[in-house]
């Protein structure tokens, strides 16, 4: 078992922003005394391996109530006090499931229920607050001022899977819109919430049932634009990073790039401060089917397709043995 905890503390003259980072190798019976957010419950056996990395930015800003003192000294006036407030919280998490390669282990650990023995839908994503369908082999999810969303890949099939979200979500009060598509391979739907509008995409791929669950929040427009969210008008924009400590190359729709070991890992923070990571790539994209191809310098290519919409912002990130995790940022 590898943990690893990072604590980073970033100061201004008038703002201060405080990122903790936590990644955890869990492994076995260690992981339900490690993992006390259950971030890593994939509804298989506890005895699988799971990669997580959770963190979490809060950015606070203090804005001065006096003008600059004319004496040399800095006791406030009498009445004053610290105008210092949050301005937002950013969370962000992967985690990755290990089901063993051998079949008859993958059988025995990582075996699907049927449809009747799914979690109960009142159990959702920690990080961002939304339904959950386990079991699963790989999960993202992003909670910032702009979205809350959650990229799922479960063995489940796309009937079982619609099944979920379809009652998970008419239990929170969600309304269906009337202009729902469901096909053999692939279902879109939008919903009406009391915190804003929100759309549901389900792609069937191999073995599993790739989700996309996001509710965009009201936000200022100049608020999105600062943080450098928004991409070229009936485009879709996506920055790349890599979180595994080795080069990859990610090829997306014919079109390949290189990223070293670590680079522009931190992209799921880059809009709290507006800028661009220089060492983390954007590229537009039409909407539609994206066809993502990773390799890392030690493991196999790893493949996967999910599904993007105008005026969408992505991340997609290189994760652990070069698995992709594709998270919605916007």
């Amino acid at each position: 078992m590898q943990r690893r905890t990072k604590g980073v503390l970033v100061a201004g003259s008038l703002a201060a922003a405080t990122v903790v980072a936590t990644i955890v190798a869990l492994t076995g019976a260690l992981a339900r005394s490690l993992d006390r957010g259950h971030y890593c419950d994939t509804g298989f056996s506890t005895l699988i391996n799971c990669t997580l990395h959770l963190s979490t930015t809060t950015t606070s800003q203090g804005t001065p109530i006096f003008g600059a003192p004319s004496s040399t000294t800095s006791t406030p006036p009498p009445g004053s006090h610290d105008t210092s407030r949050p301005i937002s919280t950013d969370m962000t998490m992967w985690a990755v499931a290990h089901c063993p390669r051998n079949t008859i282990a993958r059988r025995l650990l990582c075996a699907v229920p049927r449809a009747a023995a799914l979690a109960p839908a009142e159990r959702g994503d920690l990080a961002a607050g939304l339904p959950l369908p386990k079991p699963w082999v790989l999960r993202t999810a992003k909670n910032s001022p702009f979205i809350e969303s959650v990229h799922v890949e479960t063995p489940l099939g796309l009937a079982d899977t619609l099944g979920f979200y379809r009652a998970a979500l008419s239990k929170r009060g969600w309304t269906e819109s009337g202009d729902a598509v469901v096909e053999p391979d692939r279902a879109v739907m939008t919903f009406a919430t009391s915190d804003g509008p929100a759309l549901l995409r389900l792609i069937h791929q191999d073995d599993r049932t790739i989700a996309d669950l996001s509710l965009r929040k009201p936000a200022a427009e100049n608020l999105v634009t600062h943080a450098g969210l928004p991409p070229r008008p009936g485009q879709v924009k996506l920055k790349l990073g890599n979180a595994a400590d080795e080069d990859a190359v990610i090829s997306i729709n014919g079109q390949t790039i290189k990223l070293a070991a670590r680079a522009g890992r931190d992209l799921e923070h880059a809009g709290q401060t507006g800028g661009r990571s220089p060492d983390s790539p954007e590229i537009d994209l039409l909407p539609g089917k994206v066809k993502v191809t990773l390799k890392v310098a030690s493991g196999a290519a790893e493949s996967r397709e999910f599904e993007v919409a105008a005026d969408e912002t992505w991340g997609l990130l290189a994760g652990p043995a070069g698995v992709p995790l594709p998270m919605r940022l916007y």
